[in-house]
């Protein structure tokens, strides 16, 4: 449990940052912003400190953890995608060991590739330039399946494997 008294105390004294909290949170640093700004803080830059704007009573006793959490769920289709991704992951490596038939498996070796990976672990990001596409309605669920820190990795790593097969890229 964190009050909002003892996070802006946190961020003010420099004990903790808007990116760690995010890190803790598992959202952007731009949603926990929004929240703080929701409650009535506005970051004073000059000095470096939250002063509260709303109205009173000011809402420090409140715990911070209920403001994320209600949007942080991972839905339980979700949670079961990435459970399946990494059996499968899990499941053609110990088949490659024993080299025993993959054929029972629900993804082949050829088909357990950075995607599946990706989908299962973050990677390094490198340079990168946002642009805005449009997405068809069954695309975008597929993507919206995975964590938000994840979708341009995801969105990379698909079009590149599509790429290389039209011998776009090497």
């Amino acid at each position: 449990m964190m009050l909002v008294k003892k996070m802006l105390n946190g961020i003010m004294m420099k004990e903790i940052t808007i990116k760690e909290l995010a890190d803790q949170y598992d959202v952007s640093t731009r949603t926990i912003q929004l929240r703080i700004k929701k409650l009535g803080y506005e970051w004073d830059s000059k000095q470096s400190i939250y002063r509260y704007v709303g109205e009173e009573p000011e809402p420090l006793e409140v715990d911070f953890n209920t403001l994320i959490s209600k949007t942080n769920k991972m839905p339980a289709e979700q949670k079961q995608i990435n459970s399946e991704i990494a059996a499968s992951v899990s499941y053609v490596n110990e088949s490659e060991n024993a080299s025993a038939s993959i054929s029972k498996a629900s993804t082949t070796a050829s088909k357990v590739d950075a995607i599946d990976i990706l989908l299962q672990n973050p990677k390094d990001r490198s340079k990168r330039v946002y642009r805005g596409f449009y997405f068809d309605d069954d695309v975008l669920s597929i993507i919206d399946r995975v964590p938000k820190s994840y979708k341009s990795e995801l969105v990379n790593e698909a079009l590149r494997k599509v790429f290389k097969e039209k011998g776009l890229l090497n």
